[in-house]
């Protein structure tokens, strides 16, 4: 998962050549490679995966401090703790670092999740998510109407991502620091409220979801699952790869014709990514159930000890790309492709996971894990 995370923000730092959203226009093949996988397999397609975990992680919680001795009551406060310092986090990381911080979000839709929904029904769960579902379908639709007219000209070209692309490029691109902090404040406001908040729609339904398959410990006990999870993994990722290919096409020129309606393809991107993102953590509890029966190798080790750290690492990628990428810092960013910086995502990922295996042999707990603890989880 924080490897596709990192992969998928990295390409935001590229503030050097011009495209409509994060992926420039008219690269080199490599590039044009580097981006079709992106597009198809990583762009809106990580953050719904991230935030089901997030929901399916609300009810693990739960069920961890009830099992220490905590009422139900104490156990959800607990819980909205938790949620309020994750904003906190947030806020700090885009100020410091990265505006694009997914912290802030998801710990303001937790705290409304949890207030309205924790203690709902299955039924509930679920038709609040198909509700969500069908208003993202339905802003999918009009946004191919949309872009329909944009190409047979009964329409002017628009990009109402514009603006909003412009406060990223400004965030990563502002050559002082300080005026980077506000262009990053300002963006972490907008997408923990509203594109990777709650008014986004996607984070509220993939949560109510990862509650629903946490109720039914669909991830623990996968064997007990396989048939949902394998019809969840082959139907969500042909959904959200096939989804994506006419986008993908149009960003690398194979349609051409497209490419003045090529902001029209964000919000079908978000409507199939979130079952791209559903589908990845299905696949990823088949595999939870195979090595379940078997000793873990290095490799697998070595992504568990990052997965135990998953808040540290998170946020130590974005200690490893904005000094070295953004304006403010080296700049690296401008002189990079987006296969080069495909390849320097990869790196950084290494680099958390190297962290993440000696921390481990070490027996140390991730800095930030241990300071959420200590505040979320102290008595009063």
């Amino acid at each position: 998962m924080l490897l596709l995370i990192v992969l998928a923000n990295s390409a935001f730092y590229l503030h050097g050549a011009a495209g409509q959203g994060p992926h420039p226009l008219d690269g080199s093949t490599a590039d044009s490679v580097a981006q079709a996988i992106l597009l198809v397999g990583v762009d809106l397609r990580v953050y719904p995966m991230f935030a089901l975990l997030f929901g399916y992680g609300l009810v693990m919680i739960m069920r961890s401090r009830t099992a220490r001795g905590a009422s139900e009551a104490q156990a959800r406060r607990q819980v909205q703790r938790r949620n309020l310092w994750l904003i906190v986090f947030g806020a700090v990381h885009a100020l410091l670092l990265w505006g694009g911080d997914i912290l802030g979000a998801y710990g303001l839709t937790g705290l409304l999740v949890v207030w309205l929904f924790l203690r709902r029904s299955d039924t509930v769960l679920l038709v609040w998510a198909a509700v969500g579902m069908v208003l993202l379908g339905l802003v999918a639709a009009l946004s191919v109407l949309g872009g329909r007219a944009i190409v047979a000209g009964e329409a002017p070209a628009v990009d109402p991502g514009g603006e909003l692309f412009g406060l990223i490029h400004e965030s990563v691109a502002g050559e002082g620091y300080l005026a980077a902090a506000g262009a990053r404040m300002v963006l972490w406001a907008i997408q923990t409220v509203v594109s990777q908040g709650p008014l986004g729609i996607a984070v509220p339904v993939s949560i109510l979801l990862g509650i629903w398959a946490a109720r039914r410990r669909v991830l623990e006990c996968p064997g007990e699952h396989r048939a949902l999870l394998r019809w969840v993994a082959v139907v969500g990722i042909a959904v959200g790869w096939i989804g994506a290919v006419p986008h993908a096409l149009t960003q690398v020129g194979v349609l051409e014709s497209l490419r003045p309606a090529l902001s029209s393809f964000a919000a079908p991107q978000m409507f199939t990514g979130i079952f791209c993102g559903i589908g990845y953590v299905a696949l990823f509890g088949l595999l939870g159930d195979t090595y379940s029966r078997r000793p873990l190798g290095p490799v697998a080790r070595a992504v568990s000890a990052v997965g135990a750290r998953s808040m540290t690492c998170y946020v130590a990628q974005s200690v490893l790309c904005a000094p070295v990428l953004a304006a403010w810092g080296l700049g690296l960013g401008a002189h990079l492709s987006s296969a080069t910086i495909a390849v320097y995502a990869v790196v950084v990922w290494l680099v958390t996971l190297a962290y993440a295996v000696v921390a481990e042999h070490a027996g140390r707990a991730g800095p930030l894990e241990a300071l959420m603890r200590r505040l979320a989880y102290r008595d009063r």
